[in-house]
């Protein structure tokens, strides 16, 4: 028996005339990168279970145009940008959530700028709202006596200074929450933003997401826990590189709570 989400499309709603109360916005990762689908699922199953009036763009969606600013090209993330404004504006959008702080990032600090102003939350603050109005009941022994360490991404972090949503999450879960010593304001990068995911690093003597890695390592954890899906692909790759990935789980922050709720 295959599981059945429930994820309807804003055409699909605007075709019923119901307006959903927010868009989850997938992002490219999450549509496409194989290990960031599984994340896409989780949240999913979260808002269904919760019963969250939500719709997605489905293949209206265009990437943020993040990547294409990070790099340089500002010409072709204006393009991408008004296009996706042009979208929003049309189906009246005013609440977005996204697993993606690049294009949490990006929708909430630089589309507004450009004609698309929304409020734009990282699921880690919008499963926290559901935690706190009593949406979400946590009150399964999954977790219990793991250990747990956050890492911390740049764009939901240093860039927005958003470090206790996540905290605040892992917290309902009974585990043991260990903070590397770099961490929330003095967190190192896992070596992907900027649009370093695309490319190969500089020369050097360790990669960014290793070194990240080592980290995480030193507080000796079951899990390393992630808000992001490019910070998933470099933690998971740094994970396998120190030859631990049959002793410690790379998770998203969503995935965990999914996994909580027996979902």
């Amino acid at each position: 028996m295959s599981e059945q989400l429930i994820v309807p499309t804003m055409a699909e709603m605007m075709a019923e005339g119901k307006t959903p109360d927010i868009l989850f916005w997938v992002g490219s990762a999450g549509s496409y990168d194989d290990r960031a689908k599984k994340i896409t699922k989780a949240f999913v199953k979260i808002l269904n279970k919760a019963e969250v009036n939500f719709a997605v763009l489905g293949t209206e969606e265009s990437s943020t145009g993040d990547v294409a600013k990070r790099a340089g090209n500002e010409f072709l993330f204006q393009m991408q940008a008004f296009m996706n404004i042009e979208l929003l504006n049309a189906y009246e959008v005013k609440r977005i959530v996204t697993c993606d702080p690049h294009s949490f990032n990006c929708l909430k600090n630089e589309y507004p700028g450009l004609g698309g102003n929304y409020d734009v939350v990282h699921h880690t603050q919008f499963i926290k709202e559901l935690i706190n109005t009593g949406k979400i009941k946590i009150s399964s022994n999954t977790f219990n006596n793991k250990r747990i360490t956050f890492h911390d991404p740049c764009y939901l972090g240093r860039a927005n200074s958003e470090y206790e949503a996540p905290r605040d999450v892992l917290n309902t879960l009974n585990a043991t929450l260990i903070e590397m010593k770099r961490s929330k304001s003095t967190a190192l990068c896992c070596g992907a933003g900027g649009a370093q995911m695309f490319k190969e690093p500089e020369k050097g003597d360790k990669d960014v997401n290793e070194l990240r890695t080592e980290d995480a390592l030193k507080t000796n954890p079951n899990i390393i826990a992630t808000g992001c899906p490019y910070c998933m692909t470099m933690m998971s790759d740094g994970v396998k590189v120190k030859e631990k990935e049959n002793e410690i789980q790379v998770l998203d922050v969503a995935e965990l709570i999914a996994q909580a709720q027996g979902l």
